[in-house]
């Protein structure tokens, strides 16, 4: 713990130096944090995060029969099947904070919940439509990254390891109303700007350090491996439209960086074991389904993806491999029935 204390206080005093020798950087990239924040993220995103609490919240406790069969695919605990509707439909982190809140009353192990934060955490519409409907020619894509990203979070469920534990967890409905809904709407906001803003700072001193000697797509890719909404917005800088689909369905399905930390953030006393792991394979999946998927769309100017397709495939076979030999020290073995 001293350690650890030692190692945050030294980085927090680095960032302190950084930010008193270069201020002019941090400045423009707080700058274009909050012009990214006022005149796209909160404009597109606030109505669907609201509408989508409301909807969580209804769904929030009930048995869907209409999800029976899939969450028994996915090996989702008996009585928990509306956190599959609640993780597609409210997006990052709202699925995760709703698996800890069954954590933390009992209803789900701890081996279950650290299995559940991946499958029943994802980006939602809100995020899909509100900032990657503009990115494409086709109003018909971000209907088609929505399903890629579901069918891939499925498909993790279905692959990962998980217990066979069969009994049905009484999860105790929970309405929330406008007034709280709204109240919720703002926090959720104000931590997504909050990110955006310490993530625009962060890839504008690295754009000054090293960023700017890598292709604009490159420098895209890397943006949306440190932070989601950075990254879809610059990707445009990629001219073909069918390797801007597989670019950003591989975004939606691993989160970046800020979006892991933001998980971490809510699921305290869950491990996050199983989360990377979880969502690089995901990241592989869709990357696997949009490579195909990108043919479905004529008007959409397709790219050639063998060699994208073969490194996912791959990876993909890889992660497979490795998932039952992972280890840690959290009780996760027996999730992989080690």
């Amino acid at each position: 713990m001293k350690n650890c204390n030692l190692r945050t206080a030294i980085a927090a005093a680095v960032a302190m130096l950084v930010l008193i020798l270069d201020g002019r950087t941090a400045l423009a990239g707080a700058s274009e944090g909050i012009f990214i924040c006022l005149n796209t993220l909160i404009p597109s995103l606030f109505p669907f995060i609201l509408l989508s609490i409301l909807l969580a919240g209804s769904l929030s406790g009930q048995s869907l029969p209409i999800l029976y069969s899939v969450a028994k695919y996915c090996r989702i605990p008996k009585g928990t099947e509306s956190l599959l509707a609640i993780g597609f439909l409210s997006g990052y982190p709202v699925g995760a904070q709703n698996v800890a809140l069954l954590h933390r009353t009992g209803q789900l192990s701890d081996q279950q919940a650290a299995r559940m934060i991946t499958i029943c955490n994802n980006a939602g519409p809100a995020f899909i439509f509100g900032i990657l409907g503009s990115m494409f020619s086709s109003r018909a894509v971000p209907w088609l990254l929505w399903t890629i990203h579901i069918i891939s979070a499925l498909l993790v469920g279905v692959v990962l390891p998980g217990d066979r534990d069969q009994r049905v967890v009484s999860a105790l409905p929970r309405r929330i109303g406008l007034t709280e809904a709204l109240a919720q709407s703002v926090r959720t906001m104000a931590l997504i700007c909050g990110w955006i803003l310490l993530m625009r700072m962060t890839i504008s001193f690295l754009q000054r350090w090293f960023l700017w000697m890598l292709p604009v797509p490159v420098q895209a890719i890397l943006t949306g491996t440190l932070e989601l909404a950075n990254g879809c917005l610059q990707l445009e800088s990629i001219a073909c439209e069918g390797l801007r689909l597989i670019v950003a369905s591989a975004f939606l399905a691993l989160g970046g960086i800020c979006v892991m930390l933001q998980t971490a953030s809510v699921t305290e006393g869950i491990s996050m074991a199983l989360y990377f792991p979880g969502k690089l394979l995901q990241c592989t999946f869709s990357i696997l389904l949009a490579c195909g998927a990108q043919h479905l769309l004529p008007a959409l100017q397709h790219c050639s993806c063998g060699i994208i397709f073969s490194i996912s495939a791959a990876i993909s076979a890889g992660l497979l491999l490795n998932l039952r030999k992972f280890k840690n020290n959290s009780g996760i073995p027996e999730i992989l029935g080690v």
